[in-house]
């Protein structure tokens, strides 16, 4: 029974560990042991950050939503239990996206539900 070598695995491995680390710097792109290393802390980092990623959007929404209901003379925290109350089913992305783009539709939930 001839020999079997690891060298096309092993190369194969290598080479997909050294394409995912392209754009790292210096030894971190080029030797395997510290590429390999460098990658999964990166895929460490970006499950982390696609996380902060929804925090941060939300937090901006809030400032968003703050910002347009205080124009109105309503605080946020009165507008979102009032649409709770009320039963209005808006999402914070779409209320900001209201605050900012269609002020008049905006106002005109703030209305609805306050009064």
């Amino acid at each position: 029974m001839p020999r079997v070598t690891k060298s096309v695995t092993a190369k194969a491995k290598h080479k997909k560990v050294l394409n995912a680390t392209k754009g790292h710097y210096g030894a971190r792109s080029r030797l395997y042991k510290t590429a390999k290393q460098s990658n999964i802390k990166s895929l460490q980092y970006a499950f982390r950050d696609r996380k902060n990623r929804k925090r941060a959007f939300r937090s901006l929404w809030v400032a968003r939503i703050n910002a347009g209901s205080k124009e109105l003379g309503v605080s946020y925290s009165k507008l979102i239990a009032d649409l709770k109350k009320k039963d209005i089913h808006i999402n914070r992305k779409i209320l900001s996206d209201l605050a900012i783009s269609d002020q008049a539709t905006f106002k005109k939930v703030v209305e609805t539900a306050v009064n």
